[in-house]
């Protein structure tokens, strides 16, 4: 009669949970452009700016739009004390990447954690009066640190080359993303805060579209508007972003301001990389609830049990959806007490056999619980 009890509750006592509302993944956004402080040469003869415009000298050395060939570039500000001018010119160069010490997949040259040491990079300038040149960069950061510290070397004259000492600064931020998907989209919002500038802050809603064609691991992240810390809007365009199955936690695509939505103008410390990281996985099918499709009660199948006897054991067989934990609880009193918690096993198979030890007291009653 005991078994036969345990049986029928088994089969009678079951229920199936599920909850999938708002969910939370780290986000990082790396910019492509560095920001240059002035740079002075030792003998005090010549002072350097870098800018990306020429309206206003704002210390971008950007993503070279120069088609030179080279990573980056600038416009350039040379100021001559021996000739009591001020030349202005052009300049291209490469910066490192700094290698994947940590295996991640970005560059460590763009990340504040990372640090670099004694890299050399070389370039091009074009100057009124001293023509066209070459140039060699020594870059140095410390791991921890936003600041660094480059030494440009440039030759000015046919047998003599100035070295000009540049501070500059890694733009990078972190935060976190929630988000709720479904099956064509995922929504959200953003929050970052810049790497060594906490009060320096952006963000503001997101909004993914999923591609019909590879909709867990390619979506469009569509334009939209977000804000800094001084409520400014920062209106971006829309970009693709993929999921790196070396790497499957994690989105990444560009991030790319433009205040007026025109690609044909240039907006300046523009271009980011946005990587989000999403280690949730409510199924257990290596692929993020990010791009997941979501999987509500209704299509969830209600586990079925079956129970038998096995000498001093209950061998308890479970069919259910394979990915999904399923807690198996029990009670030997369905009118008073609370139920408690066997064990939890995560689906492999189904159908799948657990085995349990043989119940003390008569009746006993089984449940499964699963999300």
């Amino acid at each position: 009669m005991q078994l036969l009890g345990c049986l029928l509750a088994g089969i009678l006592s079951i229920s199936a949970l599920t909850s999938r509302g708002s969910e939370s993944a780290q986000a990082t956004a790396f910019c492509y452009s560095i920001r240059f402080q002035r740079g002075l040469e030792p003998d005090g003869n010549y002072y350097l700016d870098l800018t990306s415009t020429r309206d206003v000298n704002n210390g971008e050395l950007a993503l070279d739009c120069f088609d030179s060939g080279y990573t980056h570039s600038a416009y350039l500000s040379l100021v001559d004390e021996l000739l009591g001018d001020t030349l202005s010119g052009e300049i291209v160069m490469d910066v490192p990447d700094g290698g994947d010490a940590n295996k991640d997949g970005y560059p460590d040259f763009f990340q504040v954690s990372q640090g670099v040491t004694n890299l050399s990079t070389t370039g091009a300038y074009r100057l009124p009066v001293y023509g066209d040149g070459v140039t060699t960069a020594t870059w140095n950061r410390h791991a921890g640190s936003k600041d660094g510290w480059c030494a440009l070397s440039m030759k000015l004259m046919p047998f003599k080359s100035v070295t000009f000492s540049l501070a500059f600064e890694i733009i990078e931020y972190k935060g976190t993303v929630t988000y709720t998907p479904t099956t064509t989209n995922v929504s959200g919002t953003v929050t970052l805060a810049q790497t060594g500038r906490p009060e320096s802050l952006m963000g503001g809603s997101v909004d993914f579209t999923k591609s019909p064609a590879n909709r867990f691991n390619d979506l469009t992240f569509r334009a939209g508007v977000w804000t800094n810390e001084s409520q400014q809007a920062l209106s971006y365009v829309s970009h693709l972003v993929e999921r790196d199955e070396t790497w499957p936690t994690n989105y990444y695509g560009y991030l790319e301001f433009d205040d007026d939505n025109d690609q044909a103008t240039f907006f300046p410390y523009a271009v980011y990389v946005l990587s989000i990281d999403d280690l949730n996985d409510a199924n257990h099918n290596n692929i993020p609830d990010f791009s997941d499709d979501p999987r509500s009660e209704a299509s969830l199948r209600r586990p079925q049990l079956e129970l038998v006897p096995n000498g001093t054991n209950l061998v308890l067989t479970v069919h259910g959806d394979v990915g999904f934990v399923h807690e198996i609880q029990e009670l030997s009193d369905l009118a008073a007490g609370s139920w408690q918690s066997v064990v939890s096993v995560t689906l492999t198979n189904d159908p799948q056999v657990i085995s349990l030890p043989l119940a003390a007291r008569a009746p006993t009653f089984w449940r499964v619980k699963m999300w």
